[in-house]
């Protein structure tokens, strides 16, 4: 869950002008006459921040949407789009640390508003390169004429058959508001991938009558670029109303507050009276920059905050993995389509997650569950989540029966997958190349590498089609005589898989849900195990460190096992290795979701960790009901002590930073 919404939130009103004489724990309402400026900003403020987080969360899921995309458009395997994805957070590293830290003292909306038009013009730098690229090529056997007998792709593969070049280039309840906003946004990012990928990569600058594969075809590259130009202009839109926000919030005046205080009464806010900066509201950054590293070292005193940091950074590698290369486990198990894909993790993943974040902020709220309370709900969510994607192993299709690879030209399995087993008996005298991947599916329901690795002696072109005949490596495998034909384009998967792809889908939507439960009580349990002067600074080091330790390492080792699962290697003209053609589909389901699984089981420890710590530590139940009177000994207790910093693990259970509860 991203926590860095609530970072701009917190950070915009915590140094907002206050009425000297009042006191600092009493959340007075305002008269009518004096709210619409505040509120006006307010909405404002908050209007763009859901702009900004829309735009970025869409960018992100369409990332993600992109991954097999870009693998083909540039030949490049798993490993290195990994790199590619992990990148997308490496700028974040350079500053979060230390805006979390001084953000509070420095104009907000406009440290906002620069990273908005940075991550803008980021956006629109990653399609530059399909503009400065030559147009995509790909190699299809092209007869000389529709419905004519062509030349003998076995006898003159070298010389006759020419590669055409389908050369075209295409193009609170602030909290709750955001975050809304930044869930909504990766289905919109999924949606735009789907409808991308429909789009001839090229579209615009080439014909596409003379585009002979289709978007169901492996060597189809969709138009990844053009959604980045979309959301790199959505950022730079909604960069532009912070530049007109104020430094900050005024807070309106306010009226008594009622007789019984509630938890939102008693709101904790700075009051520059009772806890004086060293030179009022202008100090230096090298006075604020002198309590970093004791922050830093409060911080990491507090034992539940660090084991709470190292379970989530453990879950998140899980789950980064599994997001960034879920399309393309979806893409080979299943043999669907990219932009199938993408609408079916846009219309029906995320939305699971967004409402299991959002049932569990309800089951929070309903049962007024405590500290110890959110940990059980954020563990059991974790131990459920992961039990249910155990199920996901037996949800597999079987190999792809291609001719050399996973299954002889006889229809038996092979011993071996060395790439030499491409060639065999029938197609020896055909001067094949071992290197293309031109998919040709047998009326015997064996995929050949190449129609020239089929030994087919004929074509003839009908439409879009290519269908060629008298293929000799098709007629030994095959149950009956005649002229054994075969067309363009990969066989699909056996009758079985699509079952197993609905059992698939059912199972992902119930295992999304059930993890995602955990998403608010854990960053509840987040909050309320740090001092509440260290909050923003703990939430910018929690996100830091998810982002070095999982957000970018995650897809770079995930993507360098998967590709130890590849049969059929690509090769570019220069000779050097591309992207994977074929996978063995068992390797990478084990691979998969073994190390998703694995990751998210070693998770549980330090969240287990985490929950005993609590529950030694807790107050116990009968302590639950305290009077009006032990209420405001406690809220005083805490005004003295927010002034002077000290190493608490745990707030009491009504500390008045219970703003926190939804």
């Amino acid at each position: 869950m991203d926590t860095s919404s609530k970072e701009n939130v917190q950070l915009f009103h915590k140094n907002s002008a206050r009425p000297v004489g009042r006191t600092s724990f009493k959340m007075e309402y305002p008269s009518s006459k004096k709210t619409q400026p505040c509120c006006g900003e307010l909405k404002a403020f908050l209007g763009a921040l859901s702009s900004l987080y829309f735009a970025k969360a869409l960018a992100e899921g369409y990332l993600k949407s992109t991954i097999t995309q870009i693998e083909r458009r540039f030949d490049i395997p798993s490993s290195l789009v990994g790199v590619i994805d992990g990148s997308f957070e490496i700028g974040n590293l350079l500053v979060i640390t230390f805006v979390s830290y001084f953000g509070a003292k420095l104009h907000r909306p406009k440290i906002i508003g620069a990273g908005s038009l940075v991550m803008g013009v980021g956006t629109l730098l990653i399609a530059v390169p399909q503009f400065f690229m030559e147009k995509y090529k790909y190699e299809r056997y092209f007869p000389s004429s529709n419905s004519t007998p062509s030349i003998s792709p076995c006898h003159l593969e070298s010389s006759t058959q020419l590669p055409i070049s389908a050369m075209e280039k295409s193009q609170s309840k602030i909290n709750g508001c955001v975050q809304t906003v930044a869930i909504i946004g990766p289905i919109f990012g999924f949606l735009l991938g789907s409808l991308c990928a429909k789009l001839y990569v090229d579209i615009g600058f080439v014909n596409l009558d003379h585009i002979t594969i289709t978007p169901k075809d492996p060597q189809w590259v969709g138009a990844w670029w053009l959604g980045y130009l979309i959301a790199g202009f959505l950022s730079l839109l909604a960069a532009l109303p912070f530049w007109c926000l104020p430094k900050n919030l005024p807070r309106p005046q306010s009226r008594e507050a009622s007789s019984s205080p509630s938890e939102k009464s008693t709101f904790p806010v700075d009051d520059p009276v009772n806890c004086p900066m060293p030179h009022g509201e202008e100090a230096k950054i090298v006075e604020m920059a002198r309590d970093f590293l004791p922050s830093l070292k409060n911080l990491f005193g507090n034992p539940v905050y660090v084991l709470y940091l190292c379970a989530s950074i453990i879950q998140f590698n899980s789950l980064f993995g599994m997001v960034t290369y879920k399309p393309k486990y979806i893409e080979q198990q299943y043999g669907q389509s990219s932009s199938k894909t993408n609408f079916v993790i846009g219309l029906i993943n995320i939305p699971a997650v967004a409402l299991g974040i959002f049932s569990g902020g309800i089951i929070m709220k309903k049962f007024r569950l405590d500290v110890c309370g959110a940990a059980k709900l954020y563990v059991g969510s974790s131990v459920f989540g992961f039990l249910l994607f155990l199920s996901l192993f037996a949800l597999g299709c079987e190999n792809s029966d291609v001719a050399g690879l996973t299954v002889s030209y006889q229809g038996t399995k092979p011993v071996s997958y060395h790439e030499r087993a491409l060639f065999s008996d029938c197609n020896s005298r055909c001067n094949c190349s071992q290197t293309k991947w031109e998919p040709l599916c047998g009326d015997n329901g064996i995929t050949y590498a190449s129609a020239c690795l089929a030994g087919c002696q004929t074509s003839i072109r009908s439409g879009e089609n290519i269908i060629f005949y008298n293929c000799t490596c098709v007629g030994i495998a095959a149950s009956k005589s005649g002229n054994w034909s075969g067309m363009m384009g990969r066989c699909h998967k056996d009758n079985g898989c699509p079952q197993m792809f609905l059992y698939f889908l059912v199972i992902s939507v119930i295992t999304s849900y059930t993890l995602s439960l955990g998403g608010i009580p854990g960053y509840i349990l987040l909050l309320r195990c740090i001092q509440p002067q260290l909050k923003s600074f703990a939430l910018g080091i929690y996100t830091l460190a998810v982002r070095v330790l999982a957000g970018i390492p995650a897809p770079v080792y995930f993507g360098v096992l998967i590709d130890t699962s590849c049969l059929k290697w690509g090769f570019k003209r220069c000779g050097s290795r591309g992207s994977c053609r074929l996978y063995d589909s068992q390797a990478f389901r084990h691979i998969y979701l073994g190390l998703t699984t694995i990751l998210g089981t070693v998770s549980i420890f330090p969240s287990l960790a985490v929950l005993l710590i609590l529950k030694n530590k807790h107050v116990p139940k009968q302590r639950r009901f305290i009077t009006k009177r032990e209420r405001t000994t406690v809220a005083t207790r805490f005004q003295r002590e927010n002034c002077t910093p000290r190493d608490h693990l745990l707030q009491p259970k009504y500390w008045p930073g219970k703003e926190t509860r939804l």
